[in-house]
């Protein structure tokens, strides 16, 4: 991105700020995965607190931190060298939940082997901002620029205000993602315990037996055979059938993952991942 001089800061006045936090709404109606979100999120904010070179999202996942979405492959390295070296401006933010600002990087001592690999890279100033969902802080947007002490005055301002704004936009997209996650669920609980009723009742014709009898017959194949209920329920169906499924039991198989486990799409992962961070979230979204 073409970075231009710190006085190009104060143009960014209240329009700005207006079209950016219009921005974020559209966001939310155009990007209903949480990780395509993000992505969109941290380009636009790359966009709007000018003079940003570059700008990224960092989480904590249950102690380990994580790139969530990056607008160019430089931020992405700037993140990995602190989580790899356990120390920067990020991860500062991160853990106080204060801004942290570094006006030149090339004199700056608090993060010798984070300030020495942005100095070669080009990079002179950055700014974290801790996001906060509730009264947690769960991640940080980081943004960095070319020259020295870029964000100063009206740029600090403004990205201070979209860092807020950020993570009020965060919670309305926990929120969708929680209950789109939920529709899932019971989507797919719903299908596995129509596959079960069809093979109680294949069962109980073939058996001549009672429906509790059935169910315990179900029971112990699984057991017997290590697998879980519904996977032997489908199976018999699909032997009585001639080898067809419904289609909605087909689709919520796959969706949920129940043969893949770590199949679970990322925007799910990176949702369980922020509400463990911040439960008072996950609450909210429930009222």
């Amino acid at each position: 991105m073409n970075i231009g001089a710190p006085a190009r800061m104060v143009a960014e006045s209240e329009t700005g700020n207006i079209l950016a936090y219009g921005g974020l709404v559209t966001l939310l109606v155009d990007s209903p995965q949480l990780d395509g979100f993000l992505e969109q999120v941290i380009r636009l904010a790359a966009e709007v607190v000018t003079p940003a070179a570059a700008g990224g999202i960092t989480f904590d996942r249950e102690g380990r931190f994580v790139t969530a979405a990056t607008s160019t492959p430089l931020a992405a390295q700037v993140g990995e060298v602190q989580y790899g070296t356990d120390s920067g401006p990020c991860l500062d933010a991160l853990r106080r939940g204060e801004v942290v600002a570094a006006d030149d990087l090339a004199a700056d001592t608090r993060w010798p082997d984070f300030a020495s690999f942005a100095v070669a890279c080009g990079i002179g100033s950055s700014l974290s901002l801790p996001l906060r969902v509730g009264d947690r802080t769960i991640g940080a947007l980081n943004l960095y620029a070319h020259e020295p002490a870029a964000f100063r005055g009206a740029a600090r301002r403004h990205a201070e205000a979209f860092a807020v704004q950020c993570g009020a936009a965060l919670t309305v997209a926990l929120c969708q993602s929680d209950a789109a996650v939920l529709r899932r669920q019971l989507t797919a609980a719903m299908a596995a315990r129509s596959i079960i009723d069809q093979a109680l009742g294949i069962l109980m014709a073939q058996q001549r037996c009672t429906a509790e009898q059935a169910f315990d017959l179900l029971r112990q194949a699984s057991q017997h055979r290590n697998r879980k209920l519904r996977e032997v329920a489908a199976e018999l169906v699909t032997k009585v059938s001639g080898g067809r499924l419904s289609r909605r039991y087909r689709s919520t198989r796959s969706a949920s993952g129940w043969r893949t486990p770590e199949a679970v799409p990322r925007s799910a992962r990176l949702l369980m991942t922020l509400q463990r961070r911040s439960p008072d979230a996950a609450l909210a979204c429930r009222r």
